[in-house]
């Protein structure tokens, strides 16, 4: 069984954090790149059977390239036509096959089987990663995740978003924050990359929200972690509150300052996965600071610079 948890505490050279790629070039003795796919999932809080229309903030057609076109295509279709384009720019490649768009295990087991099974029938995929909620990883899909990862690489990202419930009811998310510790209670200890997915920036939230946010992910057994900046983009119910006036949005300083916050609070060990959230520039609304990501992540850099300060430097001891 694959391992859950790198052993990599030395940063690459000019950062003070741990990149995902570097984190898959230990783990995989080469270079890995993700083939975004979008196998027609939806999700519990847009078909009505938690709430209707989704996240106030999210449209997948803003982060899935594959979203974007009316023809989704197969699988195998979608990784093929991935898969050519990163071989047509880098040459022979190694690929990890990304289930991002929606909810990708809200399904049951049988169809998710089938549908995991064709992303690994491709000979260059060599693992999985798959974004899901927190309340749609039932045991039994725990177990077939399990599965999987005792002969492949299996990363999955479960969307915590805010340690406030609150914010999680204002934002439609139609989970609670205590859904998201028990997913991650029962996924640990079955050798699979767990991967946290949080939002910084929400208006309910105060200055201290980053050092919150690392204080309680920190020591929780994570694999990796994804931090974004709380963004606009069109067509969304964010979008009009902001159209309005009445959605105050943090500067890049004091987004940096709340993503170090987390950095200095999680264990080197975790892999950052990002750090930055944007959109197409025709779906882009606001913050325009986000439109620039070498900006953002060179602001963060600063941060931690400015405070002599680095990745788990006030992390708590991990969990075994």
């Amino acid at each position: 069984m694959y391992e859950s948890q790198s052993t990599r505490t030395a940063f690459p050279l000019g950062r003070r954090w741990l990149p995902y790629s570097s984190y898959l070039r230990d783990r995989f003795g080469s270079r890995m790149y993700k083939v975004s796919l979008d196998a027609g999932f939806s999700c519990p809080n847009a078909d009505g059977t938690k709430a209707k229309g989704g996240c106030i903030y999210c449209d997948n057609r803003s982060f899935s390239p594959i979203a974007r076109h009316p023809e989704r295509g197969s699988l195998r279709g979608q990784i093929e036509v991935g898969a050519s384009r990163l071989i047509e720019r880098y040459g022979p490649v190694r690929f990890l096959a990304y289930f991002q768009a929606a909810t990708n295990t809200y399904a049951p087991v049988e169809q998710l089987r089938l549908l995991y099974d064709e992303a690994l029938s491709h000979p260059n995929v060599e693992g999985l990663i798959i974004g899901t909620r927190p309340d749609c990883v039932p045991d039994p899909v725990l177990d077939l995740l399990e599965e999987y990862a005792r002969t492949t690489y299996v990363s999955l990202e479960l969307g915590l978003q805010s340690l406030s419930d609150e914010v999680l009811r204002w934002s439609n998310r139609a989970h609670t924050v205590d859904c998201f510790f028990d997913a991650m209670e029962r996924a640990r200890g079955r050798g699979i990359d767990l991967c946290a997915h949080v939002i910084l920036g929400f208006p309910q939230e105060k200055g201290d929200v980053g050092l919150k946010m690392g204080e309680a992910l920190g020591g929780i057994g994570l694999s990796g972690i994804k931090i974004h900046n709380l963004h606009v983009v069109r067509d969304t119910p964010l979008a009009t509150l902001y159209q309005r006036g009445a959605l105050p949005l943090p500067s890049i300083f004091e987004y940096a300052s709340r993503a170090a916050d987390v950095l200095e609070r999680i264990e080197p060990s975790v892999a950052v996965q990002r750090l930055s959230g944007d959109a197409p520039g025709d779906w882009l609304v606001a913050p325009d600071w986000c439109r620039h990501k070498q900006l953002v992540l060179q602001a963060i850099e600063k941060e931690l610079l400015y405070r002599d300060s680095w990745q788990g430097k006030f992390c708590r001891a991990e969990v075994h």
